[in-house]
């Protein structure tokens, strides 16, 4: 095998290349090690003209990163509009959330093509080519389109729902033609997969689709865990609380994440598991994401009126029901937070996978463990069937969740853990990025040399 080469529509900071932070970041670090590799995408700057841009290198750590500009209007209809106002919530399964405009279809497919003629110079004949995410769909027939034919991967890291709400967006079949130019297309989950094969299969078209489920590094977080805990952060949070169990939340705040259901199974357990008042608080960090759409800033709202509704409920001069947080933690801060975390309250409406599941049973402490509550609904669901899974749109099924994490005896926590520990340190970042790349080399090739 040549060079990898990823690309993804945003390229990582210097600061998050010696400190990953995001999914996508954690995952490919290992992939990227011990090899030849160039991370490709936008560079987060906009450009003055239309103009095809020249990339920006940069070199750390072995791993060459290219990087390109891009006009206000491209991003706005490419990013903002298409790949987050269409693409974001129909694969979380929100279709009433979609605002299509054909041109902003047109800026999506101008930006793809765009960057495979910014990419093709740089590549060499035996580079593997790996493209992350929905904003890249139609990217593997742009590059086929200008002559590439090396091996080419694609990673979703976001849900597929049914073609019978996919279809619902204008060009849907259009982009699953463009997506049989990937030689291999990895999801998240066995769902994902037949949703996305079931797609092909009823528009004619070969089936692309297999299940590689992401991971992290559980050793290096639960080591960042273990030394976070001593920080004077968590010193301070664990002088706050005075005894209390700590429920933890964190998400970035997106309407996919069931941020205000969550709040609702906190407030039905108050109501009717009066014997945890006073005894336990629920810390939610949700660093704000995407503040000037409108249905995020309803959605702050929402957030800030349950906050106050349950804490003006149940509050007392010297406790407080709920903190909640929209700045964001550093990552190796949280490291603490979740080790110290007696239950981690996780309850998507829908998400790919939910690292911050897996992040949770690394850090925890094996003599005393926590309880994961869990989304049926999240990626991460069939892997960790050990966690007290939930449905996030039954308040009452949440509240009941809590109350037996809560009273959970230390016997049953430990056997709990311990599978999941084992699923998580089975499934790691490293295993997800090899088992990719050696199944993209055994995939029957779209270009056979």
């Amino acid at each position: 095998m040549g060079r990898l080469i990823i690309v993804s529509n945003r390229v990582p900071s210097p600061r998050e290349r010696t400190q990953p932070a995001g999914g996508l970041t954690v995952g490919l670090k290992d992939a990227l090690r011990g090899g030849s590799s160039l991370w490709f995408g936008w560079s987060g700057n906009q450009a003055e003209t239309d103009a095809d841009p020249q990339p920006s290198f940069d070199t750390v750590e072995g791993v060459t990163y290219a990087t390109i500009d891009l006009t206000a209007r491209q991003h706005e209809g490419f990013y903002q509009n298409f790949s987050n106002g269409i693409l974001w919530p129909l694969f979380h399964y929100r279709v009433g959330l979609m605002n299509y405009s054909r041109r902003d279809w047109q800026t999506y497919l101008e930006v793809n093509a765009l960057f495979a003629r910014c990419l093709v110079p740089l590549l060499r004949p035996d580079d593997v080519i790996w493209v992350h995410d929905y904003h890249l769909f139609p990217l593997g027939q742009a590059l086929r389109d200008l002559g590439v034919t090396t091996r080419i991967g694609f990673f979703l890291h976001i849900p597929v729902p049914p073609w019978s709400l996919v279809r619902s967006m204008p060009g849907a079949e259009l982009l699953l033609e463009d997506m049989q130019a990937y030689d291999l297309i990895g999801v998240q989950t066995d769902e994902d997969a037949d949703n996305l094969n079931q797609a092909f299969r009823l528009n004619g078209l070969e089936e692309r689709a297999r299940a590689f489920p992401i991971g992290i590094d559980p050793y290096e977080f639960r080591a960042q865990a273990e030394a976070s805990v001593l920080r004077d952060e968590a010193g301070r949070l664990r002088t706050s609380l005075r005894g209390a169990a700590l429920i933890l939340g964190v998400d970035r705040l997106d309407y996919s994440k069931g941020l205000p259901e969550r709040f609702r199974g906190y407030e039905a357990l108050m109501a009717r598991y009066p014997e945890h008042r006073g005894k336990v608080t629920f810390l939610q960090v949700a660093p704000v994401s995407r503040g000037d759409v409108e249905e995020y800033r309803l959605l702050r709202r929402q957030l800030d009126e349950l906050t106050g509704r349950i804490n003006g409920a149940y509050a007392e001069f010297d406790w407080t029901p709920i903190r909640y947080i929209t700045r964001p933690i550093a990552r190796d801060i949280l490291a603490g937070f979740y080790r110290m975390a007696d239950v981690a309250l996780i309850t998507p409406l829908r998400d790919g996978m939910n690292l911050v599941a897996k992040e949770y049973v690394a850090a925890q402490n094996a003599a005393a463990p926590g309880v994961l509550v869990l989304s049926h609904f999240a990626g991460a669901a069939p892997e960790m069937d050990e966690a007290v899974l939930v449905n996030p749109y039954d308040a009452d099924e949440i509240a009941d969740a809590l109350h037996q994490a809560l009273t959970m005896s230390l016997d049953e926590r430990r056997q709990r853990w311990t599978k999941l520990d084992e699923d998580v340190r089975r499934t790691t970042a490293g295993f997800w990025a090899r088992d990719f790349l050696r199944a993209l080399d055994e995939a029957p090739p779209v270009c056979p040399v």
